[in-house]
């Protein structure tokens, strides 16, 4: 497919830098940007994106989009606002700060209980990339080995797929000893968790490009125990875009942007599924911090959180839906805290505006399943290097 406008990695990481100082800068206007604000350079449309982290390969479609232009072909003009842990997406969202926000669905769940009046309005993983990590002879191979073990998690609304596990297993979660570790697999390596939390595409890929030190040489799958959260019942959807649910409802630009916006990011996906060494060329240009071999480890295994998606990339999966709001109705943390006690509102989400972002894009002949979609082999080199 041809596409009018090109931009060169430079530029993209010039686009990245600019939204850190934006965002340091910014009051908020509590109103978003794309239908109250004025048109930016070009008459294009100034959208706000609020990603949930740093710049990554997790989010390796939303830069693929700036970069190959695909934001500008639908009339948009994206400011990509990284987070480090100090912005909670769905609150800026919520907030006005921002357009559009890219958070795990249990997250916002538990914001929405709380009063944040938001809408999923894409799910853009299909599928849970949480991971438990233990060493080979820990005897942990199911959430039943839980109890009485040092379980590792990072909090801040990640941990609720444990929870949700546990709950399942009939495990009181005061009968496992829950560790907050930091956002890397220092404390595991170290002894002092018995099994780490991890997703797929970074803090596993951390392990296999360790040293192991009896051997000399970079761990192996082999050396590990590993539970995916996607085989078990505490199985949550994770990143979607969200949007404000009274601007969709009451601002007819808010959701014709909101369409044209999927759109884009539709197309930034199948890039990064089609072209997977260019897209992680393309993230460490905007910014991310990973050596080149765990960067496109990254983009790899994201994409296969994606893809295939048999009814559409973005379409929200009702039993899925289902699945992750009865894992959240049944996760009891190790404090005694529900993340929700009541079922969300209808307006929780919708397929409204992905529906109509992949009928335009299929009458464009774009495949939006993956139906052939093939990962490919990474070698992770020491350090992600």
């Amino acid at each position: 497919m041809k596409h009018s406008t090109r931009r060169g990695l430079a530029a993209g990481a010039f686009a990245v830098t600019a939204a850190f100082l934006l965002a340091a800068c910014s009051t908020g206007s509590g109103e978003g940007s794309s239908s109250s604000d004025s048109a930016g350079d070009e008459g294009l449309i100034p959208v706000k994106l609020q990603l949930q982290w740093l710049p990554q390969g997790q989010f390796a479609g939303y830069f693929a989009a700036a970069d190959q232009g695909y934001f500008e072909d639908e009339g948009l003009e994206v400011e990509i606002i990284p987070s480090g842990g100090d912005i909670v997406p769905q609150d800026a969202l919520a907030n006005g700060d921002v357009d559009f926000a890219i958070a795990w669905v249990p997250k916002v769940l538990g914001s929405i209980e709380q009063g944040a009046n938001l809408t999923d309005i894409a799910q853009i993983f299909q599928r849970s990339g949480t991971l438990q990590v233990s060493m080979a002879d820990s005897g942990i191979e199911s959430v039943a080995d839980f109890e009485g073990k040092k379980i590792g998690s990072w909090g801040f609304g990640n941990e609720w797929e444990i929870f949700a596990a546990m709950a399942d297993e009939g495990l009181d979660a005061t009968t496992v000893q829950i560790i907050t570790q930091d956002f890397n697999m220092n404390a595991f390596l170290q002894g002092d968790i018995d099994a780490a939390q991890a997703m797929t595409y970074n803090e596993y890929a951390q392990l296999l490009e360790t040293v192991n030190p009896d051997t000399g040489e970079l761990y192996t799958p082999e050396d590990f125990n590993v539970i995916s959260y996607e085989e078990t019942a505490g199985a949550m959807l994770q990143d979607a875009i969200w949007a404000d649910t009274d601007r969709l409802e009451s601002d007819s630009d808010y959701a014709e942007t909101a369409v044209k916006f999927l759109k884009a990011v539709i197309r930034g996906w199948v890039y990064a599924a089609e072209n997977p060494e260019k897209a992680s060329e393309i993230t460490i240009a905007a910014g991310s911090g990973w050596g080149p071999s765990h960067e496109l480890w990254m983009v790899n295994e994201t994409n296969k959180l994606i893809w295939p998606s048999p009814d559409g990339i973005g379409v929200i999966n009702q039993d899925a839906w289902d699945k992750t709001v009865a894992g959240a109705l049944a996760a009891v943390n190790e404090s005694g805290a529900h993340l929700i006690t009541e079922e969300p509102p209808a307006s929780a989400w919708s397929n409204e505006y992905i529906d109509e972002a992949l009928k335009e894009l299929k009458d464009e002949g774009l495949d939006v399943t993956g139906e052939n979609f093939q990962p490919i082999d990474v070698t992770l080199n020491e350090g992600g290097n």
